[in-house]
């Protein structure tokens, strides 16, 4: 097992691996360097040492056959027969990757009454669907669904498995990554591929979302990562593709530790990652009551209120209207941001926007470097007279 220590008699209290550890893990006691909690094993600490005071154990690396390892896989989400739209992204993004490896894109779908749902899988990309149909599979259940996909993995080898990054694929990808001992990217923003060593170009925030990180599985497969809503676009879809679909064979029901008691649909009845347009309250909106202010607006808009997260943790609105980093990526045709700084965590959570408006009282506003229009005023004063004038020129049209 990998473990790291100093060792005291060689040990000088230089400082030079206090300066080198990029995790603030090392401090000098009594002269003497001291590893704390916070070390990952980087290993950065020992180049640094010219005393060989730092004994650094590696895990020791069992190299794989790759070579059999071979497609893509997407987990096509569904609930109650109704595919996620992620799924549909996802297969157009891994259509894009097996052209560059030469391989197959196949869609697994699990569930009950599922195997009409083929059809639209092909349509959006797929070569090959991979169904399991059967009532106990009706409901959601990471251990059950799991050991199915563990099986499946085991059997047809993909080199590729990507899941949305819903609450059901956050609960399933670790499952079966932890499992297998593999690699697994979670919230990636972009995919790509390393042609010649066939490996997973997988991008994310990092660090806060201060600087975005290339991850790579190079010694495990299957490579594996999740990607949130609306990060790609789906296909356009055509209904005259052709695809094969493999009915896979039921196991025995299984018996699963979690058990369901009731659904609980979301709270706020709105699905910000399909919203067309989407009126965004930061904390320049002042207190929970001005949300209405908001509100009115996208009611005349046709659209749903979304929030920064600071808006969210203060309780002033839920969870699921919540945008960015920690909560929903959206790609709405019109975005009007309300008192929203643009902090880097909420504009990661922000995909292809068409039109994206912003009210600042701060002419500053990092958020005013993104938008199209940009209104520099008190969000309060700003939002009611825009109601005002939408509604004027509504019953002008009529």
């Amino acid at each position: 097992m990998a473990g790291i220590n100093i060792i005291k008699e060689k040990c000088v209290g230089c400082k030079r691996c206090v300066a080198a550890c990029p995790f603030g893990a090392i401090e000098i006691i009594d002269k003497k360097a001291s590893i704390g909690p916070k070390c990952t094993l980087c290993g950065s600490c020992t180049k640094s040492c010219k005393f060989g005071a730092i004994n650094f154990e590696k895990d020791e690396t069992v190299h794989k056959d790759l070579s059999e390892y071979k497609g893509i896989w997407v987990f096509a989400e569904q609930r109650y027969g109704k595919l996620k739209t992620v799924g549909l992204e996802l297969i157009g993004k891994a259509r894009e990757l097996a052209e560059e490896l030469n391989v197959d894109v196949s869609a697994v779908v699990f569930g009950s009454g599922v195997k009409n749902l083929s059809k639209e899988l092909i349509a959006y990309g797929a070569d090959r669907i991979l169904i399991m149909d059967v009532p106990w599979l009706n409901d959601f259940n990471d251990q059950v669904y799991g050991e199915i996909m563990l099986s499946m993995i085991k059997k047809y080898k993909p080199e590729i498995v990507l899941m949305g990054a819903t609450s059901n694929g956050r609960s399933l990808a670790p499952y079966i990554s932890s499992t297998l001992h593999t690699g697994l990217t979670a919230d990636c923003t972009a995919l790509e591929i390393d042609k010649k060593e066939r490996l997973l170009l997988q991008t994310r925030p990092a660090f806060g979302g201060n600087l975005m990180a290339a991850i790579v599985c190079p010694g495990n497969r299957p490579q594996m990562a999740t990607v949130r809503p609306k990060v790609f676009k789906p296909l356009d879809p055509d209904y005259e593709r052709q695809g094969d679909v493999i009915f896979l064979p039921v196991p025995s029901p299984m018996e699963a530790l979690v058990k369901k008691i009731k659904d609980i649909d979301n709270e706020s009845g709105v699905n910000l990652s399909d919203a067309d347009v989407i009126v965004s309250v930061g904390k320049g909106i002042g207190s929970q009551k001005n949300i209405q202010l908001a509100q009115d607006l996208a009611d005349v808009l046709g659209g749903t209120v979304g929030a920064s997260r600071p808006v969210v943790d203060l309780g002033w609105i839920p969870y699921s209207r919540q945008v960015g980093q920690t909560g929903k990526t959206v790609s709405p045709e019109i975005y009007i941001a309300c008192g929203i700084s643009g902090a880097i965590q909420h504009l990661a959570g922000l995909g292809d926007i068409k039109t994206f408006i912003a009210i600042n009282k701060d002419p500053d506003a990092p958020i005013f470097k993104l938008a199209n229009y940009k209104l520099v005023g008190d969000v309060i004063e700003i939002l009611p007279m825009l109601v005002q004038k939408i509604k004027k020129a509504k019953n002008k049209a009529n």
